[in-house]
């Protein structure tokens, strides 16, 4: 019984993994068919938004009606948002139908994780199992480049999402026939005013920077009053989580400067993280002409230094603070986006593949180490709220970082007398003529370089971080942890 409900939320978990990376590959196909790469960061930043707002009610959700009906409500919201995906006709109907999409995902992560605490009582059943979903994560992040860039060449960018629909209906039925639970209601404030503010402020400010990117009219009437909303958004959000008995994110750790330095540095890794997702599929495929299967071979090595690395991770802090752990994470991040940053027109695959694999090293070998630290740098009851917190932070990152290298890269695109329309078409390489192909490619390496040039000074100030925690946090500390 405990076999089938694990493969079952295996399953599901597997879906929410590779949502982020097998969309990647299809981006410029998707862009070019609907005409919309102004739009692209939405794509990403909506989806993110959505999962990081509902997560923390839906965990609150599954205390007062039980895992298996919060879960199940989950996924077939995942399930319609996929459908609505597939079937969109343009960038504004995809958009809306990924933060349908996201609301559904955000019930997965935190669910199955309390599901497999409650299935297993020993903490070593209790380890292993986890290990089996974070090696579902890992492999997902393998098989979602590989998978969508082969969907798109074969068939159509559609299919990435209609391909959730049999799986999800699989682990549907698994669940419902499989896992029995015994409902404990306990009673939970859910911090509903908070997520509103918090949704509305934060769809306030990305609006308003994406707009503002395409038009470059920073001074219209529009933009300024988005701009005053979530400013006043954002002070009312704070009001309301100083006074909520379970805010959706508390604000007293805050005052903890570990945790707000550890914060801060997932905060860059993320924008890292989101912006090589976006954009390198469309640099190797609107500029060095490559198909979407070849794109996502290209991203793969970053999950499969990832997952070594953070097996590897482990073996250093055995013989190292883990400060310094951390520190040598950040500079592998610091070599690998200046890697990206000296990407040309003419650079080989090698170089990319050098590149992401690093970068891949990095993530790998700070991630584990981050949370022993959050661990041993708050007491042991509030060790769940404070990780709750950087998971927080780090979908936050996310989504943020792809509203700003969004308006970046149309800044970037728009100040060189670039086109959107033609620059969507080159990604169909055969379909423009070779002296328009070598303009648009122009404009659109300049907006991709100018992301890079930013990604690497995120990863100079994650350097910083770095050296700041070796000051910051002591070794005694930590073994208490």
């Amino acid at each position: 019984m405990k076999k089938q409900i694990m493969i079952a939320l295996m399953l599901v978990t597997s879906l929410a993994a590779m949502e982020g990376t097998i969309v990647s590959t299809a981006t410029p196909r998707i862009t070019s068919d609907l005409s919309g790469i102004e739009l692209v960061s939405w794509v990403y930043a909506i989806y993110m938004l959505a999962t990081a707002v509902s997560t923390p009610i839906y965990g609150k959700l599954a205390d007062l009606f039980g895992r298996k009906r919060v879960l199940l409500v989950g996924i077939i919201i995942f399930l319609i948002g996929s459908i609505l995906c597939g079937m969109a006709m343009n960038m504004t109907q995809l958009i809306i139908f990924r933060a349908f999409q996201g609301l559904g995902a955000g019930a997965v992560m935190p669910i199955t994780m309390t599901i497999i605490g409650d299935l297993n009582k020993e903490a070593q059943a209790r380890v292993k199992a986890q290990g089996w979903i974070s090696a579902v994560w890992g492999v997902s992040g393998v098989i979602g480049p590989l998978l969508g860039g082969f969907l798109v060449d074969t068939l159509s960018w559609r299919y990435i999402f209609f391909l959730n629909v049999p799986f999800g209906l699989l682990s549907l039925f698994m669940i419902v026939k499989y896992y029995k639970e015994q409902i404990q209601k306990e009673k939970r404030h859910i911090d509903y005013p908070g997520a509103v503010t918090f949704s509305l402020g934060v769809i306030a400010l990305l609006y308003a920077l994406l707009t503002g990117s395409q038009t470059q009219q920073w001074t219209d009437d529009l933009l300024i009053g988005l701009f005053s909303s979530a400013f006043v958004l954002f002070i009312l959000f704070i009001w309301i989580e100083k006074r909520s008995p379970e805010p959706l994110v508390p604000l007293n750790l805050f005052s903890n400067s570990t945790i707000t330095t550890v914060n801060f540095l997932t905060l860059f890794m993320g924008g890292i993280l989101i912006s090589i997702t976006v954009y390198l599929p469309l640099f190797t495929q609107g500029i060095l002409g490559k198909s979407a299967t070849a794109a996502g071979f290209m991203l793969m090595p970053m999950p499969v230094c990832w997952t070594i690395a953070s097996i590897f991770s482990g073996h250093l802090v055995a013989k190292l603070r883990p400060t310094y752990v951390i520190t040598l994470g950040t500079i592998f991040l610091l070599i690998a986006t200046s890697f990206l940053f000296s990407l040309t027109q003419e650079s080989s695959d090698w170089s990319i593949y050098a590149s992401i694999g690093i970068l891949g090293l990095g993530m790998g070998i700070i991630t584990p180490v981050l949370m022993l630290i959050i661990q041993g740098s708050v007491p042991q009851q509030k060790r769940g709220t404070a990780i709750s917190l950087n998971t927080f932070t780090n979908t936050f990152s996310q989504t943020l970082g792809a509203a700003v290298f969004g308006t970046l890269f149309n800044l970037q695109v728009n100040a060189n007398g670039g086109d959107s329309s033609m620059i969507n078409s080159s990604f169909e390489h055969q379909k423009v003529d070779p002296d328009t192909l070598a303009s648009v490619q122009g404009h659109l390496f300049v907006g991709i370089h100018t992301v890079f040039a930013s990604i690497m000074i995120l990863a100079f100030f994650a350097v910083i971080i770095g050296f700041v925690l070796i000051k910051k946090v002591g070794q005694k500390e930590l073994s208490q942890s």
